[in-house]
């Protein structure tokens, strides 16, 4: 597809499932009415790009056209890149505009909490409106009434959407068609963050009081087992621990709990609120500073300093009789309580090993 675009460090854009969608579905409508299939199809996206996508599948049947795009997340490391996106445009009732189904590997709603009521489709509100929008034009330009149920199916998307968070937000059956520009920035993560508040949504609609952001599944175990958590009440939270507290400071629940490893956490301690390996670093000295704090000595502190990791940071406090996953906890509570600002929301971290063995609490 034409229209590539780069970050400052080189890396391609890409484009969402619902810019992918939404061109399959110019193209189906567009074919239904004249019948021919315009290949690229070019679209609009919100902020104006007019990326031109090449057609993969093209069918065109008595009353029904089919047309498909093999999704390009750019240089992301997204679950749906390379996946068919297919759009199958069938006139509806006269007066009924556009409608949605949702197709083989596409989703469908079943827990309130999400912008979609229960039973819809999971095809989000800015790809519906694309794909109206681009209806509306194809119909104007072609004398079309603009009337058509709109189904659209990923290929393989049932079990793609196992890697996904969908599962747990109660999206049955498939991916959800995602997308606010429809560009996909690398490395952004978004569509991680957007299921991060999701999480929250469906938490809050279903009225629990207690969630717990978790840093994988080790510690999601933990939590879960430590307070009895429901499955939807954990967050997967992941490196993105600030997603998580800015999003619960505008939509507060009564009790959060942060549970993760040591190294993480003490990165969060440490005041970084993404947690990932490439965007922020265990700091040994400020570990050891939190060591003498904790009532450790020189000894100890640089013996941590010299030290390669946290764990061994963590070991070494052990050892010494300090309690340094106690503090790192304490620290990682004061960072969530200052980002936070206020919000009705009660914080306790938990911080585990890599055996999911407790070895710091901050209540």
């Amino acid at each position: 597809m034409s229209g590539e675009r780069r970050t400052p460090e080189g890396l391609r854009y890409g484009w969402t499932t619902g810019a992918c969608a939404t061109a399959a579905t110019t193209a189906a409508y567009t074919a239904l009415l004249t019948g021919e299939f315009p290949d690229p199809v070019t679209i609009t996206l919100p902020k104006g790009q007019t990326p031109a996508f090449a057609l993969a599948v093209e069918h065109l049947g008595d009353g029904v056209a089919t047309a498909g795009v093999v999704k390009d997340a750019g240089d992301d490391p997204d679950v749906t890149h390379g996946a068919l996106v297919r759009a199958t445009v069938r006139p509806g009732p006269p007066g009924s505009g556009v409608s949605f189904r949702a197709g083989p590997g596409v989703g469908t709603v079943t827990k309130a909490g999400l912008p979609l009521p229960v039973g819809e489709p999971a095809i989000n509100p800015v790809p519906r409106t694309l794909m109206r929008d681009h209806v509306a034009e194809v119909a104007a330009r072609h004398g079309g009434s603009g009337d058509v149920v709109v189904e659209v199916s990923v290929d393989g998307g049932e079990e793609l959407a196992r890697k996904t968070w969908n599962p747990r937000l109660g999206i049955l059956g498939g991916l959800s068609i995602l997308g606010t520009t429809g560009v996909v920035v690398p490395y952004s993560c978004s569509a991680w963050i957007d299921s991060i508040r999701r999480g929250v949504d469906v938490a809050r609609a279903a009225g629990y009081t207690h969630v717990a952001g978790c840093t994988g599944s080790t510690s999601e175990k933990t939590v879960a087992a430590l307070h009895g958590l429901p499955e939807d009440a954990l967050l997967d939270m992941g490196d993105f621990a600030g997603a998580v507290l800015k999003y619960l400071r505008r939509h507060p629940v009564p009790r959060l709990t942060i549970a993760g490893g040591f190294g993480k956490l003490s990165k969060l301690a440490d005041g970084h609120l993404d947690l990932h390996s490439g965007r922020s670093q265990v700091d040994l000295a400020a570990l050891a500073a939190t060591a003498v704090t904790a009532g450790g000595g020189d000894e100890l502190a640089a013996r941590i300093t010299a030290g390669n990791t946290a764990l061994e940071a963590l070991r070494l406090a052990e050892a010494a009789g300090v309690p340094l996953g106690d503090a790192v906890a304490a620290g990682a509570k004061a960072t969530a309580v200052e980002v936070l600002r206020g919000a009705e929301v009660a914080v306790d971290v938990v911080v585990i090993d890599r055996a999911g063995v407790i070895v710091g609490r901050a209540h």
